[in-house]
């Protein structure tokens, strides 16, 4: 028998065997063949019935330990992959290095992929195990939510029975989360045209900061790249001249952006008073930040060889490029009048590039309420058809609402207070979660989100609490134990 790994000897230790498995296998959301094959092969290996569908969804269902009404499962496969500038971690083939520090459970450079591996690690250590009290388990495994729930929303639910469900993608311990925003992605394709323009060029590059979940953490006031991006550019087209030749920043729109980079063209022998523009800026802007992003770095230089030819925007793309950023809708739009501390609406402008024809930008657009969503969502389309462009919206998922009555959540309450001594906190997320496409889609559904606590999720400096992760799973078990 080959010995534990350190993680593997955490307790509970089929938990993290199971998680230490999962994080070898590339998962990035689009690229889940692997790990749904894992998770097909497990059930085979365990005589477990199982369906695997043509989107790479999974569901494992096993016979209860008594005669109870069934209840779902339900976590994703896929993790955001980010990872630290200058990682030579290649997300398609390399599996996560994991790392023990203190509490914590992270990874090397990379996302660790707690959000939401934990889940499959739970479910599995359960499936596994002939010594735990269960209703009838499905346990349902979805592909792609990172980048729009995409795997919940083609998952057909003729083959769940369950009318309950505890979805395990939460990442705070001690709340039972019993609603969600819905979402959509809104994407803006504004044309320009480019010609030749004379110059040095330079590298203008926005970064440090916290970055993070568009939903989750929205609230804390974090910096946004992009829009820091156009507010610099604004800034120094009023006081210098320069000409634009690329722009790019951020890979998804549910993550905050932490990097934006800008290509210019400027006339030879100015960099010295763009740089120290640029320091001035830096200094305000960290001011405007403190306590929450006041890791901004703004850095100016030189690149090439002194003057060049150079492909720039005309002045109308610069122009338009630069009211774009100015004006688009982002960050906290709404609180909730119902819910208290709860973000009712926000936007996010997560991925921005500046291709041959077009500038081209996506925003996810979140709230609870549909009509507010609508209002960000016709915003940005109205603004982006202003600058003669065309945008569209896709990738929409409902919101989850919450329901005043819900047997599961109150068995699951008592249960909390029995183990924690206090009262749970009862939540709703502005975070948009898969259990909104279940409750649509199966009628009377009733759901509870749970999970460990982790923190900086999307992030290199995502981790995952290890106490946390313990307590979790022994409050999930006794939950099931006392359903009947």
């Amino acid at each position: 028998m080959k010995e534990k790994t350190a993680i593997q000897a955490l307790e509970p230790s089929r938990v993290f065997y199971y998680f230490e498995q999962i994080s070898r296998i590339p998962r990035g959301s689009g690229n889940t063949r692997q790990i749904s094959d894992y998770l097909a092969d497990f059930a085979a290996a365990h005589g477990l019935s199982y369906v695997q569908d043509a989107m790479n969804n999974v569901v494992i269902y096993k016979d209860g330990t008594k005669g109870a009404q069934p209840v779902i499962l339900q976590g994703h496969m896929d993790m955001v992959a980010e990872k630290k500038p200058g990682s030579a971690h290649d997300f398609l083939k390399d599996p996560l290095e994991l790392m023990i520090d203190g509490d914590d459970l992270t990874a090397r450079d990379t996302t660790l992929g707690g959000d939401d591996g934990i889940a499959l690690a739970y479910a599995l250590a359960i499936l596994e195990s002939d010594q735990y009290e269960h209703p009838p388990l499905e346990a349902v495994f979805t592909v792609d939510e990172e980048i729009g729930l995409l795997g919940a929303r083609g998952l057909d639910c003729g083959c769940l029975k369950a009318r309950r469900m505890i979805n395990l993608d939460s990442e705070e311990e001690g709340i039972l989360w019993a609603g969600c925003a819905g979402g959509r992605s809104v994407q803006a394709e504004i044309p320009v045209k480019y010609v030749q323009a004379q110059g040095m060029r330079a590298r203008l590059t926005i970064d440090g900061l916290k970055g993070g979940h568009s939903g989750a953490e929205i609230h804390k006031k974090r910096a946004n790249a992009h829009i820091l991006m156009g507010r610099l550019l604004y800034a120094l087209d009023q006081n210098m001249d320069y000409e634009i030749a690329g722009l790019t920043g951020g890979d998804k729109d549910n993550v905050i952006p932490a990097k934006c980079q800008a290509d210019l063209v400027t006339e030879p022998g100015k960099g010295e008073a763009f740089a120290d523009f640029c320091r001035k800026w830096q200094e305000e802007v960290c001011r405007e930040y403190a306590g929450s992003d006041e890791g901004i770095q703004v850095t100016f230089e030189e690149v090439g060889a002194g003057e060049e030819t150079v492909f720039a925007l005309d002045p109308s793309g610069k122009s338009r490029l630069l009211f774009f950023l100015m004006q688009v809708p982002d960050g906290v739009h709404k609180f909730s009048g119902v819910c208290k501390h709860l973000v009712e609406t926000s936007s996010n402008l997560g991925i921005l590039r500046l291709g041959e024809k077009a500038l081209c930008a996506s925003s996810g657009v979140r709230s609870s309420v549909e009509p507010a969503m609508d209002y960000i969502a016709e915003k940005i389309v109205f603004l982006t058809e202003f600058l003669g462009g065309e945008a569209k919206t896709d990738g929409g998922y409902p919101a989850w609402e919450f329901k005043a009555d819900s047997p599961l959540r109150q068995i699951m309450a008592e249960v909390y207070r029995e183990q924690y001594q206090k009262e749970p906190k009862i939540m709703a997320i502005h975070a948009g979660l898969e259990c909104g496409v279940f409750y649509k889609a199966i009628p009377e559904l009733d759901c509870v989100s749970i999970g460990p606590s982790m923190k900086d999720i999307h992030t290199p400096e995502e981790r995952l609490c290890i106490s946390s992760t313990k307590r979790v799973f022994e409050y999930l078990l006794e939950v099931l134990r006392r359903l009947d």
